[in-house]
């Protein structure tokens, strides 16, 4: 059914025949959605014609009544399109009935109709938008909140980071890491890991400020984002974040503490909201380390960026082949015999130079690389000595030892690995020597056991390499089939002038002897050094007193001018 106004003059102006206006209410009440007929007069647009939809919207609220004003949207559309010479104008625009949040949300087309009612007059039709516009609000709530705590997730953390450090002022980006969080799911199950964020994120939001924010960023990460004066305010949000996650937290009969790592950075002039949640991850990657809240300093960037880089070329170099070993000699003390070379790994860049393996070792390791060079360098350096052997037209009584990383012990099944490559290039077990740190046996004992004996079953010997540095066990060298103790060049070098690192070495020594083990000594720089630990009982030597690490032909050489 068509309505009208009231009032006439509200909604018929007197100019416009009563069957124009019949005809114009047939044709609305004919359409399902909310539709009405609009002709503009001297001040302003007036209804000529709606259908029922449309007046239950015009009578809503006052400002859909005062929706054809000259000043509101629809209106101000409507005489413009009215204005045009044009018959056949179409525009479209959106128009919210309320506020926001609780209001309605319509998409108006506004078209003209002079034709088939032969005076100038605008369709205008309202599709009602909010079942959808509410949708996409939850949606974009989902998507930007965590369902559990109902913080704000990383996405929008890292969103909200960039818009206020893009106005000014001076913000810090705090992130916070529970550590031990793991053994809650572990031993309690999932409900009770669920329950201890909820109570982390109720805490950590007794420690904010107003204006401050916090998201949870990851599964037991949070990112406190705050606005500061100086560093030293930054420090006291952290410590205040630190204190409030110290108490224990209760679940069921169990009271269970949980430390906290917290990395901060500063905003600068120049930095992105994206850059300093970067930087802030770099300071919690230490502070995981150290166990103390510790602030992104200005290198630390330039040096995650430089790693990436050496992991990148690192990757293609061992794929290449453009790594090298170089061979350092061990020597018997009491005999002055050479009885065998480390392998070391040598990377020489073709931009970049000499690159130290103090440098791309830890990230192989950090990387899993250290996996495929590990395979490498223990192919390489059997290669090396079977082709010596050959060169001597018998086998050398040399050996060839060669480190294997704890992580390479973990993920590879190393002793299957040395088989193959011992049957590959002829040689016999006890010509290899298998160097471990301390770590890799901590690590995982049971493991490390299994893959040890089952090298001593191809004869292979076993060096525990830098021995005293670590975590020393004496059930460990008992229980382990390990052959060598190498003594670490710390204690070493300079011991002639340190009673203390006498002390150290002599023990060292004293323990191998009680357990039956050779030692080798790294370091050995001087012929008084040598004599001082042959006298002591120590077993080989390495070190510049026989010679640097040598390339594969300048080690032949040397073995040759010593034979």
């Amino acid at each position: 059914m068509a309505v009208e106004a009231d009032e006439p003059h509200d909604l018929i102006a007197q100019s416009v025949p009563a069957d124009v206006v019949a005809v114009g209410a047939t044709l609305l009440a004919a359409l399902p959605i909310a539709a009405a007929l609009v002709l503009d007069e001297a001040d302003g647009p007036r209804l000529l014609a709606g259908n029922d939809a449309f007046a239950a919207i015009r009578h809503s609220t006052p400002s859909a009544d005062a929706m054809l004003r000259p000043d509101q949207p629809i209106g101000r559309a409507a005489r413009a399109l009215l204005a045009e010479d044009r018959c056949d104008s179409m525009r479209t625009l959106r128009w919210n009935d309320g506020d926001a949040v609780s209001g309605r949300h319509y998409t108006v087309t506004l078209s003209r109709m002079d034709r088939p009612l032969g005076v100038r007059v605008c369709f205008v039709s309202l599709i009602d938008r909010t079942a959808e516009v509410e949708s996409a609000r939850s949606l974009r709530a989902e998507l930007s909140h965590d369902s559990l705590t109902g913080l704000p997730n990383r996405a929008f953390f890292a969103e909200a980071v960039e818009d206020i450090v893009a106005g000014g002022g001076h913000y810090a980006v705090l992130l916070v890491d529970l550590a031990r969080f793991s053994r809650v799911n572990e031993s309690l199950g999932v409900m009770a890991g669920d329950e201890t964020i909820i109570t982390v994120a109720r805490r950590l939001l007794s420690t904010l400020r107003r204006g401050d924010l916090l998201a949870r960023v990851g599964g037991n990460e949070f990112g406190v984002l705050v606005k500061i004066n100086d560093r030293a305010e930054a420090l006291v949000s952290a410590e205040r974040i630190r204190s409030v996650l110290a108490a224990p937290f209760r679940l069921s009969r169990f009271e269970i503490g949980l430390e906290c790592a917290v990395g901060c950075a500063l905003s600068g002039a120049s930095e992105s909201g994206e850059e300093l949640v970067r930087h802030a991850q770099l300071a919690l990657k230490r502070a995981k380390a150290t166990g103390r809240v510790e602030v992104h300093s200005s290198g630390e960037a330039a040096g995650a960026r430089y790693r990436l880089d050496i992991e990148t070329e690192l990757r293609r170099a061992i794929e290449s082949d453009q790594l090298s070993l170089a061979f350092q000699p061990i020597v018997h003390l009491a005999r002055d015999r050479m009885t065998g070379f480390e392998a070391l790994a040598r990377w020489t860049h073709a931009e970049r130079g000499i690159i130290e393996p103090s440098e791309f070792i830890p990230v192989a390791e950090e990387t899993g690389l250290i996996v495929p060079l590990g395979r490498w360098a223990l192919d390489r350096a059997l290669a090396t000595l079977a082709r010596w052997d050959e060169a001597a037209g018998r086998p050398l009584a040399v050996a060839m030892s060669v480190n294997v990383s704890a992580i390479q012990l973990s993920r590879d099944d190393v002793p299957t690995l040395i088989a193959g490559l011992l049957a590959k290039h002829g040689l016999a077990g006890e010509r290899l020597t298998v160097e471990l740190t301390e770590s890799a046996i901590v690590q995982d004992p049971e493991r490390t056991s299994r893959a040890l004996n089952a090298l001593k079953a191809l004869n292979v010997r076993i060096a525990m390499d830098d021995f005293g540095t670590g975590y020393s066990s004496l059930a460990y060298l008992r229980r382990l089939p390990i052959d060598i103790l190498k003594i670490d060049r710390s204690f070493v070098s300079g011991m002639l002038a340190d009673r203390d690192k006498v002390a150290i070495v002599r023990a060292v020594l004293s323990l191998a002897d009680a357990l039956g083990k050779h030692t080798t000594a790294e370091g050995v720089e001087t012929v008084e050094l040598s004599q001082t630990l042959a006298a002591l009982g120590c077993t080989h030597g390495q070190g510049y007193l026989y010679a640097a690490p040598l390339e594969p032909d300048d080690a032949f050489a040397y073995l040759v001018s010593r034979a």
